[in-house]
């Protein structure tokens, strides 16, 4: 029996995003099953990915995360990184990307390219 690494929290109410809580690490080799399960969501629905038991994060997890947020902004929808570990925010501010993906970070401005999205 396989145990996704994701719980299917809540499905977006109006506005609101679907919290999805990760419980796995976020490095090269989970990148492809954390796509797999997420993609089709951020394109659906506005997502805040909730990291706080992620403890381990490199530069494919950083990948993945730009992705999802890419995807999610041409599908016109919201993605936000809350509660991250202190070790993921750390990493995420290294590299810039904190006000960009931490829901506290962004206030209430709504999901803006990045220049890392690939033109559609």
């Amino acid at each position: 029996m396989t145990v996704t690494p994701f719980s299917n929290l809540t499905s977006a109410v109006a506005s609101l995003p679907a919290i999805v809580p990760v419980h796995t690490e976020l490095v090269r080799g989970t990148e492809s099953e954390v796509l797999a399960e997420l993609l089709p969501r951020v394109k659906s629905e506005s997502v805040a990915l909730d990291l706080a038991n992620v403890e381990r994060i490199d530069a494919a997890g950083i990948a993945t995360l730009i992705t999802l947020y890419c995807t999610s902004v041409e599908a016109g929808n919201d993605f936000t990184v809350v509660s991250p570990s202190h070790h993921v925010l750390e990493l995420l501010r290294l590299v810039g990307l904190e006000s960009i993906l931490i829901a506290d970070s962004r206030s209430s401005r709504r999901s803006r390219p990045c220049q890392e999205c690939p033109a559609a």
